[in-house]
């Protein structure tokens, strides 16, 4: 008998009929395969030939495994849709004047009548919350009046202690000594402009940027200067230093590790290059490393900072995007400006609260932290592709799409004469709110952008997102 004619093997034609299914789009591309064991009663057949089924899917193409999570059917390449361009703002600073629309939008995040695409909002987990709140719960009555004291600059130092240790991953050796306890991400933001820049200078910024990062530029009176930035490369080198030789840039700001909106990663040797840049010509480095920790690849990047050697990267990150917003802590190593940055903190807000810094300093050590953040890389990533399947599915022709490795929000560009203003108003008449891409600007160059947030992802995203993209194709037919 000729090997052609032969029978396939059970795993073989176990695997034929899934293939099947997920060509036919009974599973969709993100969706998670029945786990081994339910397969194999499903089937009537052993657990092992369930493995070698999936394994033949996996080295064909059709899923992956995920560890500790299950199977899912894969995204193919030639599917996914096409990434936007590398941004090309304007060449010339400028003033920012974004405050009415941002604060729109804060509100809208707010209104729990509305289905929530628009903040980077993270997925509050119930099993997290009731651990910190134990904690806490803890820490007030063991340590009594303590946990009601000032902790004046540089902070709890338990907790400087755990951030320093987890620097190490991230490539940076750090003393507690380095760390300043904020409250967030953009009290520290604040204190490093506050420490370098007076009103009228020039910051040089990736195009787009986070809209909080613009607000605080806005209310220093700072000049921004926005760089032409790749949606997975990260900033462009070239543009900066021609931008530093005909400027008179105070500072560099940037989200090395998974950029708001963008979600790119800088490569470690054009992190070193950026570094060594800025190094030449004496420019400070303000470093956001606050979705640092949100990876979905095998390791943790390393941060600008770790090829800092003059001390002129302000490494700065917070626990409001992977533990808890409400918490306000974040902490920032400010390197040559420490002794600044520590006199400011102490002059503008005296100390960042206590008992949280308490709390998140025993959940760090505890290892309950670690834990929790395998599990929630895996809920982003997931999240993350099934809303870009989603959007590839419901949206025109003509739309494009982020690929993050990272973070839980998603760029999408849309069709050129859609307006995501417009569409913004649409959506809040359908119950829905998104980040509209005029706010990640100092200039409005992205008027036909969106970015939404991936943090949850159900039934209701998904028909929300099926709504969406109804109403783009509607703006794009109107014009």
């Amino acid at each position: 008998m000729s090997m052609s004619s032969q029978k396939p093997l059970l795993y073989q034609e176990l695997a034929e009929r899934i293939a099947d299914l997920i060509r036919h789009g009974t599973y969709p591309p993100g969706e998670r395969l029945s786990s081994v064991r339910q397969a194999s009663r499903q089937n009537g057949v052993s657990i092992s030939t369930v493995l070698q089924a999936y394994s033949l899917l996996e080295s064909q193409g059709f899923v992956e495994a995920r560890p500790q999570s299950g199977y899912y059917v894969c995204v193919r390449l030639e599917e996914r849709l096409p990434e936007p361009e590398t941004s090309s703002p304007q060449r010339d600073p400028s003033l920012i004047s974004l405050h009415e629309l941002v604060m729109r939008l804060m509100h809208d995040s707010t209104n729990p009548e509305l289905v929530q695409l628009g903040a980077a909002l993270p997925t509050i987990d119930s099993q997290m919350t009731q651990k910190i709140n134990r904690i806490i719960a803890n820490i007030a009555r063991q340590k009594g009046n303590d946990a009601h004291q000032y902790q004046f600059p540089p902070g709890l130092e338990a907790l400087r202690i755990q951030i320093a240790r987890r620097a190490v991953s991230a490539g940076c050796n750090l003393f507690p000594s380095d760390i300043l306890i904020t409250s967030g991400g953009v009290d520290a933001i604040d204190l490093c402009l506050h420490a370098i820049c007076s009103p009228g200078d020039i910051v040089a910024i990736e195009s787009p940027s986070y809209f909080g990062t613009l607000q605080i530029l806005e209310v220093h009176g700072l000049r921004a200067l926005e760089i032409p930035t790749h949606p997975r490369d990260g900033i462009s080198l070239d543009a900066l230093e021609f931008a530093i030789e005909h400027n008179p840039i105070r500072a560099v700001m940037v989200i090395a590790n998974f950029n708001n909106p963008l979600g790119s990663l800088m490569p470690d040797e054009k992190k070193e290059a950026l570094v060594n840049l800025l190094a030449k010509h004496d420019i400070p480095l303000i470093e956001n490393d606050v979705s640092g920790e949100i990876y979905f690849g095998e390791k943790r990047p390393v941060v600008c900072k770790s090829f800092d050697t003059k001390g002129l990267v302000m490494l700065l990150s917070s626990f409001s995007k992977n533990i808890s917003p409400g918490l306000r802590i974040g902490w920032v190593a400010p390197g040559r400006y420490r002794s600044e940055v520590e006199w400011l903190k102490f002059t503008l807000s005296a100390s960042s609260p206590t008992l949280p810094q308490m709390a998140i300093a025993e959940f760090l050590e505890s290892g309950g932290y670690d834990q929790y953040m395998r599990r929630i890389r895996r809920e982003y990533a997931r999240n993350v592709k099934l809303m870009s399947d989603a959007v590839m599915r419901y949206f025109p022709e003509g739309t494009r799409s982020t690929r993050p490795s990272g973070g839980f929000v998603l760029w999408v560009q849309l069709p050129e004469n859609v307006d995501s203003l417009e569409l913004y108003g649409m959506a809040l008449q359908g119950k829905i709110t998104l980040a509209p891409g005029h706010v990640f600007s100092a200039t409005y160059q992205f008027s036909n952008f969106i970015r939404l947030n991936a943090a949850a992802f159900d039934y209701t995203t998904e028909r929300a997102i099926e709504r969406l993209g109804a109403m783009v194709v509607e703006l794009a037919a109107r014009r």
